[in-house]
């Protein structure tokens, strides 16, 4: 059975198998920084649903994704072709994905969140069972140019992990946002966004 979500002017679809549209990708789609003639590249792209969102949002830009399961990796190709988007999709390990270093204004990942042996998986597309979050932040900081960006959503309790991770690699955090699913809930999803070689000075947003 294949769903299907409207996504502005595009529509994104996925068969079961594919990891589903949720919350996270939307909030991350709209809270990374985009502009014109971006190149642009998706981490784990499943999908392909956050190169749909920041296509929405930003005109002329070159889109690619990096995807190690193979059927999520053809349904992201044929998202993009459905929706008359160009773009390229790379079935492979994005911890040794053959581009160019340097060679992206914005890179975008939502990973999965939980550790191995941490005891709350959220199952096999939530935990870092084929990779941690050292090394997606270390395959950002070789993919990003200097100056440009990686936004990435994460779990609030593993903030610290995340602002260590990026700073490892050279990647200064500069935006952080926390969302709660409502008034008097505990924040829930964390949103951030580093530099490349970025000067510190840390913008909280609410």
């Amino acid at each position: 059975m294949v769903k299907q979500e409207r996504l502005g002017p595009y529509t994104l679809s996925w068969p079961e198998g594919v990891f589903p549209l949720g919350g996270d990708a939307l909030a991350l789609g709209e809270f990374c920084t985009v502009k014109p003639g971006w190149r642009v590249c998706d981490l784990g792209t499943g999908s392909g649903a956050l190169l749909l969102l920041l296509a929405r949002r930003g005109e002329r830009l070159s889109l690619t994704g990096v995807e190690m399961d193979l059927l999520s990796a053809r349904t992201a190709r044929e998202n993009l072709s459905a929706n008359g988007l160009e773009g390229e999709v790379l079935r492979g390990d994005l911890r040794a994905a053959p581009l160019p270093g340097g060679s992206f204004d914005l890179v975008v990942s939502n990973p999965p969140y939980f550790p191995l042996g941490s005891g709350a998986s959220g199952g096999p597309a939530r935990s870092e069972e084929f990779c941690t979050l050292e090394e997606l932040c270390a395959a950002a900081g070789r993919l990003v140019k200097n100056g440009g960006r990686f936004a990435l959503c994460h779990r609030p309790e593993r903030l610290a992990d995340v602002i260590c991770s990026l700073r490892a690699h050279r990647l200064e955090p500069k935006r952080l946002r926390l969302v709660s699913h409502g008034p008097g809930h505990p924040p829930s999803l964390l949103l951030v966004e580093a530099a490349r070689q970025g000067k510190p000075g840390l913008s909280i947003e609410g």
